[in-house]
């Protein structure tokens, strides 16, 4: 036998081994198999992030001249056989030596399991444990009995190498039968798992996770129709036949320049990342390489003022594999109503909660984020304002959120949050302030801001303010009680106020005095017909000199109370919650200058007195939307009896 002969022989017996895989613990599969369980699907994806990652390395080494062999055709193939209970996951990649395996497979690439296998056995995420310890590969024990893999290095004079676990800490590697470079990966689904093989769910996990790595994946075969010839009439024939499947899309639009990409590109790429919403109003094309990386496209919906809308509709993404849509602690909270995709490779793929809190990266790329959307709502804002102004409606929900949440957002929203007043014109807060400068400031040289959160429901007392030229603003969104209360802190010298929380004449206080008609003694009996008309402690009576032609009775509920409980109603949360069982309290204003003061004075009888008072008193409730049950019914019967006499 030749010398090179005996080489070759005793290569081949050496491949032919059985060993202990060197973990120092038998705990380890028991526990992958117990805490991976919750996320039990993302095995397929670990192994298509193995086999691609392998399939870019070897497309790396061929361009740099360090592989001189053919690529060939570099894609990843997943099948599956429902009868043999097998799934494949084969790539020509890299591919490994038997050396290599035992190096990268055998010895798990941490040290001291006995130390990890006790921290974790109480984990709750499996997110915790996959991948932290380069445990990927493993999870595919979860769903196999037995896992097998056949592969042949890219290395010249390479043998194809052939490795067997069952789960244990035993393993058999002998000589393989691979003859094309790359890996193939074989798992014997357990009968625990045999919801994998299946088509439909294969294929939506794929669609989860691989939908646009940067390796072509197939899945199996599709029809397709294609000209065959010409029919007698020389029209076209057409014909089906049998095409690759390849299920995703390996250059989404994030990974390409902006300056090559058109507004129907990223129109296009939203409908394809969420097929059945409305167009997106805008978007923000992130791209940058230091201190970290990150790419990705997040769109602007439309949402109006719905704040319970949908969110973890932000994929974040690692080099193309998707990782989650719990992206809150990547991206500011007051943006989980943004869509579109984050990727980042600087984010693990197996990252955990506590990982993102924690993590130097993750911080700078949530910040990141704050800045580049401040600085594109500032440019569309300076350069576009009257489209900006258009899609106020639609974006100022989040504005306001990210004011109230983030003081550095704040910082630079300010310039260009908007508030609209009740004829339609918008105002940034400098020039709202400035615009009602010289008619709206109090005796103390406050600014009073004068706001309504229904137009249709407050058009009187809007109608007042406005006959004192007084403007009033709309402040109509579910978080619009937060943001008035963090204004109100920010801007100096300034108040804010519902516009009937006050009679108008003391909505802004310019300490002009008004005569009242009646006498003191007068007074105090307008007060008790009227306090005992309305029989209710928690309308506070007050009789004002007010001006002749304002309304004979109003009810307001003081700012305070109004805003504590339009807090509570969005989630104020903190103190706010103590006064959830406080009753209501109104303050009544009778116009002590109105003839119906002088009328209900000279009326015979304290039955005639107080039925006009409570007529009055309930006609001030009707405007408020407050008057409902038996006392609208009694309010209709009175005034039928009015209308008759």
């Amino acid at each position: 036998m030749s010398e090179a002969a005996q080489i070759k022989k005793t290569d081949r017996i050496a491949m032919q081994e059985k060993g202990t895989i060197s973990i120092h613990t038998e705990n380890i599969f028991p526990i992958i198999k117990k805490f991976l369980y919750s996320d039990h699907e993302i095995f397929l994806r670990e192994l298509i992030a193995n086999a691609v990652d392998a399939t870019q390395k070897i497309r790396r080494l061929s361009s740099l001249g360090e592989y001189s062999g053919e690529l060939g055709e570099t894609r990843v193939e997943v099948s599956f056989d429902e009868k043999k209970k097998t799934i494949t996951i084969s790539d020509s990649g890299l591919g490994m030596t038997a050396e290599e395996i035992k190096k990268y497979i055998n010895q798990i690439a941490f040290s001291g399991a006995t130390e990890f296998v006790e921290k974790f056995k109480d984990a709750e995420d499996a997110k915790d444990i996959i991948g932290k310890f380069g445990l990927g590969f493993y999870s595919a024990f979860m769903v196999a009995d037995n896992v097998e893999i056949d592969t042949l290095s890219y290395q010249e004079g390479a043998e194809a190498a052939n490795w067997i676990c069952d789960g244990s800490t035993e393993f058999e590697i002998k000589e393989g039968t691979r003859k094309e470079r790359g890996t193939t990966i074989t798992l014997h689904i357990n009968k625990d798992s045999k919801e994998f093989l299946n088509q439909q769910r294969i294929q939506g996990i794929l669609d989860k996770y691989a939908k646009f790595l940067p390796v072509e994946i197939k899945f199996g075969e599709k029809d397709e129709s294609v000209e065959d010839g010409e029919d007698k009439d020389g029209k076209p024939k057409q014909k089906t036949i049998k095409v690759d499947n390849i299920i995703n899309n390996t250059s989404p639009l994030w990974t390409k320049s902006p300056t090559d990409l058109k507004d129907e590109d990223y129109l296009a790429f939203y409908k394809e990342l969420y097929p059945f919403s409305e167009d997106p109003l805008f978007w923000i094309h992130l791209n940058v390489d230091y201190p970290f990386e990150l790419t990705g496209i997040l769109y602007f919906p439309k949402i109006k003022n719905d704040f319970e809308v949908q969110k973890n509709k932000i994929q974040l993404y690692s080099r193309q594999v998707f990782i989650t849509d719990e992206v809150k602690d990547v991206v500011p909270e007051f943006l989980m109503m943004l869509h579109g995709v984050i990727d980042s490779p600087d984010i693990p793929l197996n990252v955990s909660r506590s990982y993102l809190q924690s993590d130097g990266n993750v911080k700078k790329i949530n910040s990141y984020i704050t800045k580049k959307v401040a600085e594109k709502l500032g440019q569309l804002f300076k350069k576009e304002r009257e489209s900006y102004e258009s899609k106020w409606d639609d974006i100022g929900l989040f504005v306001k959120y990210g004011m109230i949440s983030e003081e550095k957002f704040y910082d630079k929203a300010k310039d260009f949050a908007l508030v609209k007043n009740t004829e339609g014109k918008y105002f940034t807060l400098d020039e709202y302030t400035s615009h009602i400068a010289t008619n709206q400031t109090d005796k103390d040289e406050n600014k009073v801001w004068l706001y309504s959160t229904d137009v249709a429901q407050q058009d009187a007392f809007i109608s007042a303010a406005n006959d004192k030229a007084y403007d009033v603003i709309v402040f109509d969104s579910p978080i619009d009680s937060h943001f008035i209360n963090n204004i109100e802190q920010k801007l100096e010298k300034t108040q804010i106020k519902r516009v009937d929380s006050e009679n108008v004449d003391k909505l802004i206080d310019k300490d002009e005095t008004k005569e009242l008609v009646l006498s003191d003694e007068e007074k105090e009996k307008v007060k008790g017909i009227f306090d005992n008309a309305i029989g209710d402690q928690n309308f506070t009576v007050a009789v004002e000199p007010l001006a002749p032609e304002d309304a004979p009775v109003t009810v307001t509920m003081p700012e305070f109370m109004r805003r504590m409980k339009d807090m509570q109603a969005t989630g104020g949360g903190g103190g706010f919650n103590m006064f959830g069982s406080m009753p209501d309290n109104y303050n009544v204003t009778v116009n002590g200058n109105h003839k119906l003061a002088a009328k209900i004075l000279k009326s015979r009888g304290d039955d005639r007195k107080e039925g006009f008072a409570k007529q009055a008193f309930h006609l001030a409730m009707l405007s408020q939307g407050l008057l409902t049950g038996k006392d609208l019914t009694e309010f209709i019967k009175r005034s039928t009896e009015i209308l008759g006499e």
